[in-house]
């Protein structure tokens, strides 16, 4: 599979939500055709660089696994000015990839298989609970859900969902994102974010 990448500071985790603003023209190109072709791009973070493309700046490294972005809603606020609204799809690898004259990364990719069905165990369960009880808050503010930053429904007792929303939203650096994407078993992806909860004291006193 060939697809554009979109190389980002920040980590989309499938069935996560990613709110973009498109302005740089190899960009703009991207997500109109992605749109029109209802295809989807990839997003792979940043390990080096930035987002934006600076004449004389350092060159960019970035993870090689990263996940389909499939775009869900687009506003055109200028002619050279888009608001995205993306979803993620499945994980892929890169094989190789290639940077186009207009800055534009092109990549052959792997596509990853989709994380299994496996049950939060009760010895991690504090993580979906937490987190239930993070969006019940969410609620209670009345935050309008087109600005959650997940999206429903809720599957708490999914491992892999859970601890992909977690790592969408702790404020762990990039390195500690990708880890979390890379890993293929998905209890195992939720014991590293139960880990990175106690540390930070997320938890509610027992």
């Amino acid at each position: 599979m060939r697809i554009p990448l979109f190389p980002l500071g920040s980590t989309l985790f499938p069935q996560g939500k990613l709110a973009l603003k498109i302005f740089e023209v190899r960009y703009l190109d991207m997500i109109k055709t992605a749109y029109r072709d209802k295809t989807p791009f990839g997003v792979v973070t940043l390990e080096q660089g930035g987002e934006v493309r600076v004449p004389g700046g350092e060159d960019i490294e970035f993870s090689e696994i990263g996940t389909l972005a499939h775009i869900k809603d687009i506003d055109a606020i200028q002619p050279s000015l888009l608001m995205i609204l993306c979803e993620g799809g499945q994980r892929f690898k890169v094989h190789q990839r290639e940077r186009l004259k207009n800055g534009l990364w092109m990549a052959d990719v792997e596509l990853i298989q989709d994380d299994p069905q496996v049950a939060v165990p009760n010895e991690l369960i504090k993580a979906a609970d937490t987190f239930d009880k993070l969006a019940r808050s969410f609620d209670q503010q009345g935050v309008e859900v087109d600005r959650l930053p997940f999206n429903y429904p809720l599957r708490l007792n999914e491992c892999g969902w859970v601890a992909n929303r977690w790592a969408e939203l702790l404020p762990i650096n990039p390195k500690q994102k990708i880890h979390l994407l890379t890993q293929e078993n998905p209890r195992v992806r939720l014991d590293l974010v139960h880990e990175i909860l106690e540390e930070m004291g997320v938890y509610e006193p027992s």
